[in-house]
């Protein structure tokens, strides 16, 4: 199993299928089961139960999957619990899509999908303090994967290629 982590933005979700394609293999979304188990979409589930109950239910999903064929996005605070390190290294080989943070702004800023832990007035200091304090984890990964300012098609196309060759 291919498992993407990165920031919120990077595009782990819309690579995730794309690769998945390629490799002719299923795709899982973290967050997806997540909103299929607790049955409302994260930020009304954020604001109702808080964070901690949130990635409490994301480290059960994660221990809920078998290993297999398939490629994994993960919700971009996922990586912040050592024991989700453990199931990721059982489940297969982790990718981080490392994103330049001014193209990961220009896409939080143009995304209708809400970010609950970017609901704030100065949202940009708060992504600023939540990379500073996961960049250094998400450099854990397996393979730390450069995405520059590019259709997320081509970051799929060269990821798959990548793969192909380690």
């Amino acid at each position: 199993m291919v498992i993407l982590v990165g920031m919120m933005g990077s595009g782990k979700s819309t690579v995730g299928k794309r690769l998945a394609e390629l490799m002719d293999v299923p795709f899982s979304d973290t967050d997806r089961m997540l909103e299929h188990l607790l049955g409302r979409q994260i930020p009304k589930w954020f604001k109702v139960y808080g964070e901690a109950a949130f990635r409490d239910h994301e480290s059960n999903v994660l221990k809920s999957l078998e290993p297999g064929p398939g490629v994994l996005a993960t919700g971009g605070g996922i990586v912040m619990r050592p024991q989700n390190w453990e199931e990721f290294r059982r489940l297969g080989r982790t990718v981080f899509l490392d994103v330049d943070t001014a193209v990961l702004k220009h896409r939080l800023t143009v995304t209708k999908r809400k970010r609950p832990l970017l609901e704030a007035p100065d949202w940009e200091a708060r992504f600023d303090q939540i990379y500073a304090e996961r960049h250094p984890i998400y450099c854990q990964a397996d393979i730390c994967f450069p995405v520059k300012d590019e259709p997320l098609a081509d970051v799929a196309d060269r990821l798959y290629e990548t793969l192909t060759i380690s």
